[in-house]
């Protein structure tokens, strides 16, 4: 290979890129959301400056199921987001994200900054009528969220509004010398959005700590509730909104 063709491979290995060019098209692609009220300090700590928590001391559990997404396969994802503020822009912190498949780890990191780590999260219906979440970390249970299925329909332009609000990623990557050679905050906003049905309903959160996906540092306090919707959405390329070498 010469040199043009060497910077013209989208990823590691040389011989088989590990995932696809963005942007990332997602076909019914489900979201499970549990909302709750935690510790204003622990929030505080997790989320790095210039962003700001957005003083609601509210945390969003998420559990993602993936049927169909260019570039990546089929999967599923778990993971906590908190709502903050970029100088004065509201935008959600995605602080931790566990899922179960190689190409969206090695290209979310890689690419866009996503906190991704292997794990077992399903998303299903348990027998009959409850939307079901769990998060498995080396066969231990650290996640299990419970919603009634499909009670109280949302009205589909907000829902879609909610899924297009600006997320932002901790992009850490370092050098060769283990010195930092990526320090950014990594901003995106999802697009094409077709919202194929949105449901809320009263929801429940169980969390147990562990050291290796602590979701439990953000103790619950107190429920919000519980949304539940399917939608068509692309992940684009990301913009770097903030960069803490410069």
């Amino acid at each position: 290979m010469n040199q043009k063709e060497v910077l013209s491979l989208q990823s590691m290995p040389a011989a088989s890129a590990s995932y696809g060019r963005p942007p990332c098209r997602f076909i019914n692609r489900e979201f499970f959301i549990v909302t709750y009220e935690s510790d204003p300090a622990a929030i505080r700590q997790a989320v790095p400056e210039p962003l700001e928590p957005d003083g609601s001391n509210t945390v969003s559990y998420e559990w993602i199921k993936m049927p169909d997404s260019s570039g990546l396969g089929s999967y599923e994802e778990s993971g906590i987001v908190i709502p903050c503020t970029f100088h004065g822009e509201p935008c959600n912190f995605v602080a931790q994200m566990y899922l179960d498949n190689a190409p969206a780890i090695l290209g979310g990191r890689e690419i866009w900054g996503f906190p991704k780590k292997w794990a077992k999260p399903r998303l299903r219906v348990e027998e009959t009528e409850t939307l079901t979440g769990t998060l498995h970390y080396n066969n231990v249970l650290v996640a299990m969220g419970t919603m009634p299925f499909k009670y109280h329909i949302l009205d589909a332009e907000e829902t879609a509004k909610s899924i297009a609000k600006t997320q932002v990623n901790l992009k850490l990557i370092p050098d060769v010398d283990g010195t930092p050679k990526i320090a950014q905050l990594a901003a995106y906003n999802l697009e094409n959005i077709t919202v194929k049905g949105a449901w809320s309903g009263p929801a429940r959160l169980s969390l147990v700590p562990h050291v290796n996906a602590p979701v439990a540092d953000l103790p619950v306090k107190a429920y919000v509730g519980g949304k539940h919707f399917i939608a068509d959405l692309t992940l684009p390329y990301a913009r770097v909104i903030h960069d803490y070498l410069q």
